[in-house]
């Protein structure tokens, strides 16, 4: 596991940015309240050559929920990469217990030439996630 970090301050590489869209994003929408998921510290990881998660990037989603990694690199043709969710504060933070402590979120780079874009639809008691444009 990650580790908790309620009290996190990042620099993050996100889509206000100026015009340049970084090649992996991400938007968290709490279902639960209808809205977006905000202040929702991330870890960006990608699997080695022995099976482990190797950290890339820390962030924290911007109060619209959004968030993107990877900016001043690119994505690598066939690697695994994690985004883990620190879900446990978002739901610490605004009075509500929630069953999942985080999220993780596992998913392969085929070609690194497209955006990925991979939102997390959260609520207490579900979350779901999908591969979006």
């Amino acid at each position: 596991m990650i580790g908790q970090w309620c009290v996190f301050i990042a620099v993050l590489i996100t889509m206000s940015g100026g015009n340049v869209v970084p090649p992996l994003t991400t938007h968290v929408l709490d279902t639960a309240r209808g809205i977006p998921g905000g202040g929702i510290n991330m870890v960006l990881l990608i699997q080695t050559g022995n099976g482990e998660f190797r950290e890339i990037e820390r962030g924290t989603t911007t109060n619209d929920g959004r968030g993107g990694f990877l900016s001043s690199s690119s994505l690598q043709a066939g690697a695994v990469y994690k985004l883990f969710f620190d879900t446990d504060c978002y739901f610490k933070s605004i009075g509500v217990k929630g069953f999942y402590p985080y999220v993780e979120v596992v998913f392969r780079i085929e070609d690194p030439s497209q955006h990925y874009h991979v939102p997390l639809l959260l609520s207490p008691y579900g979350y779901s996630t999908y591969r979006g444009s």
